[in-house]
């Protein structure tokens, strides 16, 4: 898993913030995260090189829907608790 993030914004405490967030939900689930930097505006959330999230399409994540969007894809079955979006 890897978010990219900004340098030239200072977007490091909130990629750091977010990596914390997943890797607090998905302790048995990730393997690792990391974090890379990057120029542009980019603030892109991936697992295994799959776009989950995009700053510039979708805007800066909330935390909840991050870790529904991670969650889809690697703990399908898992309960985020509160966090889960209601049954539509």
């Amino acid at each position: 898993m890897e978010i990219e993030y900004c340098t030239q914004c200072r977007w490091l405490p909130r990629a750091a913030w977010l990596a914390q967030e997943l890797l607090t939900t998905f302790e048995e689930e990730l393997t690792e995260l990391s974090l890379k930097p990057g120029k542009g505006g980019v603030f892109v959330v991936r697992v295994n090189d799959e776009v989950v999230w995009d700053r510039r399409e979708q805007g800066f994540p909330e935390p909840t829907a991050v870790k529904q969007a991670v969650r889809d894809r690697v703990a399908p079955g898992k309960s985020l608790g509160h966090s889960d979006k209601p049954a539509s």
